[in-house]
């Protein structure tokens, strides 16, 4: 079912998911399908809400276009079609105008619903999923990026941003276009640059405290932790604890030569311990064990009613090698 002779186009497409860049990216395409300079007339966005009425949303789908070439109608928030005007689509594209696009913009969309299956039903490439990448899944989009912008970023930069603007790609998008325009003239997004420059808005995750005290850097893990919102301390030891235990993983595999099966080993995706093998050596013959014990420790301590604050920042302390009462 093609929208508009020789277009190549559907007669509708639902741009699903909460990644705002590639919704917008599959939007702008659409958008610049249109007939140059008769844009003003044969794009009609509107916003899915109680006021958006069936046959005022039909009279618009079935408008020809002016000058020629095709019609765009986009509903953004089509999550919130009320029950008429979904079902006025779904009996729309049962015979579409052949001369405009439909495309619906939603943040999540049962495939189970009506609706859906509706526009899945006109093509195979009728729904475009815009399910956004999460966590450290999301360093090497930073790094393209940071490519796009001709800058390099390596993955250590990319995770630092991360931390601090979160999981938002039009806020990334945003923040790597301003270090490339800062940095343009060196070519590289550096650590430091992100540190320097990059102000944090997103709350500390778990994952970027743990991270700082695998690598044993103490004054990071600190401000990481500081930053938390109502940590639970138990929580974090019992985090803490994990993440030695596949260190020493790590260092085991390596002595035995097969470091390659670290990911394998711990049931892990690669990119979930790429940082493992390198962190595992900062710690020197014996210390991954007497963190071990000093965890134990510090977890009794916290459930006996010890002062929190005090057994946890020991507990912090002794792992990264600042203070030596790991037991």
């Amino acid at each position: 079912m093609g929208a508009g002779a020789g277009s190549g186009l559907l007669s509708a497409y639902l741009v699903v998911g909460t990644d705002e860049l590639k919704s917008r990216a599959a939007q702008t395409r659409l958008k610049g399908r249109l007939a140059q300079g008769y844009e003003a007339f044969n794009l009609d966005e509107r916003v899915a809400n109680k006021e958006l009425e069936p046959g005022e949303l039909l009279a618009s789908l079935n408008t020809l276009p002016v000058g020629g070439g095709l019609r765009l109608v986009l509903v953004v928030e089509a999550e919130h079609l009320a029950k008429p005007t979904s079902e006025a689509i779904i009996d729309y594209l049962k015979d579409p105008n052949p001369d405009c696009v439909l495309c619906l913009v939603a943040a999540t969309l049962a495939k189970s619903t009506r609706l859906y299956k509706a526009v899945a039903a006109v093509g195979p490439r009728a729904v475009i999923d815009c399910a956004p990448k999460k966590g450290k899944r999301l360093v090497p989009v930073i790094q393209k990026m940071a490519q796009a912008q001709r800058m390099r970023m390596c993955g250590e930069a990319a995770e630092e941003l991360l931390s601090r603007v979160g999981e938002s790609t039009i806020m990334l998008e945003s923040q790597v276009r301003s270090l490339a325009a800062l940095k343009g003239a060196a070519g590289e997004i550096t650590l430091q640059d992100v540190r320097n420059h990059i102000a944090r808005t997103a709350e500390v995750k778990p994952w970027d405290f743990l991270d700082a005290v695998s690598a044993r850097e103490f004054a990071r893990a600190l401000e990481l932790y500081g930053l938390m919102r109502k940590p639970s301390q138990i929580a974090l030891v019992s985090l803490l604890e994990g993440r030695i235990r596949e260190l020493a993983c790590a260092r085991s595999l390596e002595l035995r030569g097969e470091a390659l099966q670290l990911a394998k080993t711990l049931g892990r995706p690669p990119w979930a311990v790429r940082g493992h093998l390198g962190w595992s050596r900062r710690f020197g013959s014996g210390e991954l064990e007497r963190s071990l014990v000093a965890c134990a420790r510090c977890e009794c301590e916290l459930k006996s009613g010890r002062d929190v604050e005090t057994s946890f920042l020991g507990l912090i302390s002794a792992i990264c090698g600042v203070s030596s009462d790991m037991g």
